[in-house]
């Protein structure tokens, strides 16, 4: 019979070992692309012999995609709930797209270095199925939702096509400018700004104006 010891012992060994595995997944993605990497490197990577660990433990690539994307929107989810409550019924287009923009960088630098989660997250939006299981995930969050919608409450008044025109440019902004910054800091190469904490700060800086610049006439 297997005591209770033993299995505590088993779980704390899967656990770790998918750990592992979510780590080298994560880094191989970002620096190569989801696709240019097979099971059998992420599983060397992470030190397992056994070549059918991936798959063993999450199953698809795209249940590792999942995995990961998860493993982090924990921790940034709490980061939204908190700015949310922050701002309250603001009118401020400014503090909602604070909150749209803050998470992520701020968990960057809460993981300290290095980083590859911004980087895995650009990879993710160049492929269409890839993307829909960061846009699934990401919107699963009820504070993410709320904060949408808020930030719309604010916007003013704009042609549909300008709208949906400026919303796609926030949202690459908002996932390209960090793994921008995060593949800089990786070759130690100079960042316009010192600190995830400033460069948050310019992007918000950027896409507040984006929001609000005048449309031109005809439009």
């Amino acid at each position: 019979m297997v005591s209770m010891a033993d299995r505590k012992a088993r779980a704390e060994q899967v656990g770790a070992t998918r750990e592992l595995i979510l780590t080298a997944a994560e880094r191989l993605f970002a620096e190569r692309g989801v696709y240019a990497v097979s099971n059998r490197q992420v599983s060397e990577a992470a030190g397992q012999g056994n070549n059918a660990a991936v798959g063993y433990h999450f199953g698809t690539k795209a249940d590792l995609v999942r995995a990961i994307v998860r493993k982090h929107e924990a921790r940034t989810e709490e980061i939204r709930a908190r700015l949310l409550t922050g701002i309250g019924d603001s009118t401020d287009v400014r503090d909602w797209v604070d909150c749209l923009v803050r998470p992520m960088p701020e968990h960057l630098a809460d993981l300290g270095g290095p980083t590859w989660y911004a980087r895995f997250c650009a990879q993710l939006m160049t492929d269409p199925a890839l993307h829909d299981i960061l846009v699934e995930e990401s919107l699963a969050s009820p504070s993410l939702r709320q904060i949408i919608e808020g930030l719309n409450r604010c916007l003013p008044e704009l042609p549909a096509e300008v709208r949906a025109e400026r919303g796609e440019m926030a949202r690459h902004l908002i996932v390209h400018m960090p793994a921008e910054r995060e593949r800089a800091l990786a070759e130690n190469r100079a960042t316009p700004r010192s600190n995830w904490h400033d460069a948050a700060i310019g992007l918000a800086d950027a896409i507040v104006g984006l929001w609000l610049a005048p449309v031109a006439p005809g439009r």
